[in-house]
């Protein structure tokens, strides 16, 4: 094994101790396998009943952090899951229920229009707008990766919107709250406050996410193939991140 491949490898984490725990779960590639189209996605009875029990079990210090609507999360999670964060951390609802949102940037009707009108050379191109950001995707089309990119970076120039990478997506967003940030306000709340927080994410999106979790003596779990990252752990899949957190129960 070359260094380079021992500097990106991480162990698997210990098991989990659910009494002094606070956890922070991104949505795909986590807790659901990645999908060709983000409407792919749908509830899953396993994973329902999992997060059931983990909130019962942590007594609330469960939150979900998301790049995905809040209505979009509350429907694949069939609403078992109070406190999450949205759209990357643009919505916040806590776990008393209430609702933190971001206003959106005057150009994403702009940057939107810009997007679609890329799209359309392209059948395999999706838009997706999230109300406080926009969405390319091209999983179904990587021969537009690159010119994707290029257009998304373009758009952020021009619009001064956030331009958020993640896997086959590139997302311009109203800037604002990020997943660090959400970890945070909610670890300042009960009932996280005075936990441990745990992260657990995929993406390159999460990353901030884990260095929010060990900045407060906690640390982050990366879900999928070993890669640089700011994570203390890796489990190898969604598979073996559901049994990991199932474990624990």
């Amino acid at each position: 094994m070359s260094i380079e491949e021992l500097s990106i490898q991480r162990p698997a984490p210990k098991p989990l101790e659910l009494t002094c725990s606070a956890l922070f779960l991104d949505l795909d590639g986590t807790l659901a396998p990645i999908a060709a189209r983000p409407q792919d996605v749908h509830p899953d009875p396993r994973r329902t009943d999992l997060l059931e029990r983990l909130a019962e079990a942590l007594e609330g210090r469960l939150a979900v952090v998301t790049g995905r609507t809040l209505a979009d999360a509350d429907r694949i999670l069939e609403g078992r899951v109070t406190a999450v964060a949205a759209v990357h951390g643009l919505v916040r609802r806590d776990a008393g229920g209430a609702l933190h949102e971001h206003a959106p940037h005057p150009k994403l009707h702009e940057a939107t229009k810009a997007l679609r009108t890329f799209a359309a050379r392209d059948s395999g191109l999706l838009v997706e707008e999230k109300g406080l950001s926009v969405a390319l995707h091209f999983r179904l089309a990587r021969n537009c990766a690159d010119a994707a990119r290029t257009c998304a970076q373009e758009m952020a120039d021009q619009t001064g919107l956030a331009l958020q990478e993640g896997d086959m997506v590139e997302e311009l967003r109203t800037p604002g709250p990020t997943k660090a940030d959400s970890v945070e306000a909610f670890m300042a709340e009960p009932p996280f406050r005075g936990a441990v927080p745990i992260f657990l994410g995929d993406d390159a999106t999460d990353e901030d996410g884990f260095a929010a979790a060990q900045a407060m003596g906690g640390y982050g779990v990366l879900v999928g193939q070993a890669r640089p990252t700011g994570a203390r752990c890796r489990l190898a899949d969604v598979e073996a991140a559901l049994a990991w957190l199932e474990a624990a129960l």
